[in-house]
């Protein structure tokens, strides 16, 4: 049979205990990775005593020893449960062994877990899992996960969230590496634990990955909320971490511009900011919103004609220290949101 993404998640929670084989494939080795780990846990249970029921096998040690497949999906280990077979890389070559195995499983066999890169519709191997009624094959495509797929696996980890926040979880997969989101979905079930209330907007800021980027939007944040005091705390840090004045009057001017395109937007603000690039989101979106509506139009352009004065002028090379110049401007503008 063939499982979509919302199948393989929900096969992740509760594995199907009729299924004798999986294979997973898709074109992003990382993915495919994850997922097969994901499956190996599923099936034989977490790290520790779950691996010591795990035997894996390459591809080579097939072709060299057919038998061994076989050998290794009805041996009885030490620890008893339920067990895997992992065989990686798999390919057309292996697609008979690997049917033979599984036409002759037995209920109390180990499961076999293959992965491959993406193979066509015409593939022996995908095929062999598809047509067998008690295997299954899951393709993964480029497509970041849905909303299913996150509820799903904040279920596997045992996290109850606010819609919201599962909202912002789906956003989020959208901009991130496919490698990226079970860390996170793992460290915020480590962050929730014993907490009394779902997951919200805020846990997921705090345990969101912290970079550079999360520092410019901090000092950006603080210029366009007229937080004036904080504009040059925020720009000493960033200078003092060896970011260069240009780059924090670039990532002042695609704010300021996102703003301005969104407050002209006809079909009203919130709508520019789901369409922008990259995504606005969760709590940032909200603060944007709220910017563009302190601001208005006519500041936004006043303070955006600054921003590319003072560029220029970073540019320019003159006599005046790139520092200063930037904190001069950015205060300037802070200061054009609080009325001064």
């Amino acid at each position: 049979m063939k499982l979509n993404g919302r199948d393989l998640a929900a096969f992740l929670v509760r594995p199907d205990v009729r299924l004798r084989g999986i294979l997973v494939h898709g074109a992003d080795d990382s993915a495919v990775a994850l997922k097969r780990e994901a499956l190996v846990r599923a099936v034989a249970g977490a790290a520790g005593e779950g691996e010591m029921r795990v035997v894996r096998l390459d591809p080579a040690t097939l072709r060299a020893d057919p038998a061994a497949l076989q050998d290794a999906l009805r041996a009885r280990g030490f620890f008893p449960g339920p067990r895997a077979v992992v065989v990686a890389d798999a390919g057309d070559g292996l697609a008979a062994l690997m049917g033979d195995a599984i036409a002759g499983a037995q209920a109390d066999d180990g499961v076999l877990i293959a992965s491959a890169g993406l193979l066509p519709a015409r593939s022996k191997l995908r095929k062999r899992f598809e047509d067998a009624p008690d295997a299954a094959a899951v393709a993964l495509y480029a497509d970041p996960p849905g909303r299913g797929e996150i509820e799903a696996a904040l279920a596997a980890v045992s996290l109850a969230a606010t819609p919201d926040a599962v909202q912002d979880l789906v956003e989020r997969a959208g901009a991130l590496d496919a490698g990226a989101l079970p860390p996170l979905l793992a460290q915020l079930a480590l962050y929730m634990r014993g907490a009394p209330a779902p997951l919200s907007l805020a846990d997921i800021a705090a345990c969101a990955p912290q970079t550079i980027d999360a520092d410019l939007d901090a000092a950006v944040a603080a210029v366009a909320e007229g937080r004036v005091g904080a504009v040059g705390t925020e720009f000493g840090r960033l200078a003092d971490q060896g970011v260069a004045a240009t780059t924090l009057c670039i990532a002042l001017g695609r704010h300021f511009r996102t703003l301005h395109a969104a407050a002209v937007a006809p079909e009203g603000a919130e709508a520019a900011l789901g369409r922008a690039r990259p995504p606005v989101f969760g709590p940032r979106r909200d603060a944007m919103l709220g910017q563009i509506r302190a601001w208005g139009v006519g500041r936004l352009e006043r303070a955006l004609s600054l921003i590319t004065e003072t560029d220029l002028a970073l540019r320019s090379g003159g006599p005046l220290p790139d520092r200063a110049l930037l904190e001069r401007a950015a205060l300037r503008i802070a200061m054009q949101r609080v009325g001064r």
